[in-house]
């Protein structure tokens, strides 16, 4: 009888052990939970297509990122939604198409780092005319009110943020936003007892470095470098995509030494490492593109405990998911107004079956294009088909081969792939199969074979611009009338202070939509502002000041109790 009692306990034990199991594990694909919350950490570099070892280019050396794409999961098709950077991350910080919230123009004003609110102004003349004609002086986009940066989210949920250091998202970083934005800020900024959710972005790959580091030593030979069919095999293509390669390789050397902190501080398998591009590639018929070359960019996602290593996923996915899928990654379900949609974690949402782009003014130059991809095609539609594909822009003419090419064209010495793209007009519809047609020059739309698939992409594209409302119809110079009537910036209304029967402090704003911080005793004065998410406890002898921002507003004034 001992011994059946005893084998029946051993068996219960077993099933117990059997059903406490699955509770060390947050999310169906078995991230390990410890008793410490997961931080997340963002490596976002700039300008830069999927032109890792990892992703098949073995010229260019990147021994950190392909060991984070061996221990994590490489994605194939994941596309920005516009080939520069503002718009971009406009989608990315607020989980929405910028066409379809009126962000869509590059770029609203000087906000590539965070301002305090003391700090901004805005030029009423920069040289910008719309399609209308019209001056655009610098503005900030004014989202719905519901439309915060997710940051906030993570923020209310007890994480600390912190970001080292570009904004850029059309409207100036509100101060609730961020724990701290600094070029020196690291996740060891951290409390001890808070998770983290920290951004590093690198500026080395950036379009502006190929001129900007010309003076450093290349680390990959010119005569190595792969050359897209686009560009003549010229001297001038060959030392500019070198030095695109060995910015890239010394982007690698930094993300290491980010990973190895994360290492030696004991952290790395309890922070989930998510490395990608703001967008596509930084060189001539890549950035600003609306094809694959602009919006096709890297990322990779380490879990803890190597959680599918090695994993290649061939999903359509937009950077807008990047920020949902952190939220679902945290067991925090995102707002169901978001454009973007979590790809992993408990609220993983069913694929994407399209990606789609958007191309419209770039700093002076102004056109309007449209794109559709799923991966294997591209399908593009010229709303402008008047204006050349490749129009003139002083700042991407900094670049040696960009000038030199500019130059070819004028001299009509270019020949075959690298004339395409010098089109003086655009045709109305472009379709590339890019199985066949990698650099996307033999533009196959009139070919019957593939008319009912075109059909469907035309249809796509259709029904999404209806579905958004997309604000490239609209003239500039309207969008900002309809942020700031008059072109009077709205200011947001200040902070009112409540105390409740309890002994809690209430703070409200009339304005709608409007984000509070506030600081107590030490901190006042700083530039480090607490995010209000619910009433607060402040002792008879303390002080606290406070005030609100709507995204696009000015802050309110600072007010106290």
């Amino acid at each position: 009888m001992k011994i059946i009692l005893n084998s029946i306990i051993n068996m219960l034990k077993s099933k117990l052990i059997l059903l406490i199991i699955p509770l060390f594990f947050s999310w169906s694909e078995g991230i390990k939970t410890t008793q410490k919350p997961l931080n997340v950490v963002w490596i976002s570099c700039e300008d830069m297509g999927p032109i890792l070892g990892s992703y098949g280019n073995d010229v260019v050396k990147t021994p950190n990122l392909d060991k984070l794409a061996t221990e994590g999961v490489r994605y194939t098709n994941a596309y920005s939604t516009v080939g520069v950077c503002a718009p971009s991350r406009f989608s990315i910080i607020t989980g929405m198409y910028s066409a379809r919230l009126g962000a869509h123009n590059m770029r609203t004003g000087d906000y590539h780092n965070y301002k305090t609110p003391e700090q901004v102004t805005h030029r009423n003349d920069i040289g910008v005319i719309d399609k209308a004609g019209k001056n655009i002086p610098e503005y900030e986009v004014v989202p719905p009110p519901n439309v915060k940066p997710f940051t906030e989210i993570l923020r209310a949920n007890g994480y600390y943020c912190a970001n080292n250091f570009k904004c850029d998202y059309q409207f100036n970083a509100p101060f609730t936003a961020w724990d701290e934005v600094s070029s020196t800020v690291s996740f060891r900024d951290a409390p001890k007892d808070k998770p983290f959710f920290y951004v590093w972005n690198t500026l080395l790959t950036h379009e502006s470095r190929i001129w900007e580091r010309s003076n450093k030593p290349l680390t990959v030979n010119p005569k190595d470098v792969e050359i897209p069919s686009y560009y003549p095999d010229i001297p001038q293509v060959r030392n500019d995509i070198a030095r695109k390669y060995s910015n890239i390789e010394a982007m690698d050397e930094k993300v290491g030494e980010i990973i190895s902190q994360l290492e030696e501080d004991g952290l790395l398998e309890n922070t989930i490492i998510m490395f990608w591009s703001d967008h596509g590639g930084n060189l001539l018929r890549q950035k600003r593109a609306v094809g694959n070359s602009g919006l096709n960019v890297p990322l990779i996602i380490r879990y803890p405990n190597k959680i599918d290593a090695g994993k290649v996923d061939d999903r359509v996915v937009s950077l807008m998911d990047l920020g949902p899928t952190v939220l679902s990654l945290l067991n925090i379900e995102p707002p169901k107004h978001y454009d973007g949609k979590a790809i992993a974690g408990k609220y993983e949402e069913s694929p994407r079956k399209y990606a789609f782009g958007t191309a419209d003014r770039f700093d002076e130059s102004t056109d309007m294009q449209r794109s559709v991809l799923d991966g294997r095609y591209v399908y593009i539609k010229n709303f402008m088909p008047e204006l050349p594909l490749i129009y003139r822009n002083k700042y991407r003419e900094r670049i040696t081969m960009n000038s030199k090419l500019i130059q070819m064209d004028s001299l009509d010495v270019l020949e075959g792939n690298a004339k395409y793209i010098f089109m003086k007009t655009k045709p109305f519809e472009e379709f590339y199969d890019l199985e066949t047609d990698p650099y996307e020059v033999n533009n196959i739309i009139d070919d019957p074979k593939y008319a009912d698939r075109i059909n469907n992409f035309r249809d796509a594209l259709q029904n999404w611009q209806n579905e958004i409302n997309d604000q490239g119809f609209i003239p500039e110079n309207k969008i900002v009338e309809s942020f700031w009537p008059n072109l009077i910036q709205p200011k947001t209304e200040n902070v009112e202070f409540k105390i409740r029967h309890d002994g809690l402090y209430e703070l409200t704003s009339i304005t709608k939509g409007a984000s509070i911080g506030y600081q107590i005793d030490e901190k006042i004065g700083t530039n480090s502002w607490n995010l209000y998410h619910k009433p607060i406890l402040v002792g008879d002898k303390q002080k606290i000041v406070a005030r609100a921002i709507r995204l696009g507003y000015k802050a309110s004034e600072i007010t106290s109790n």
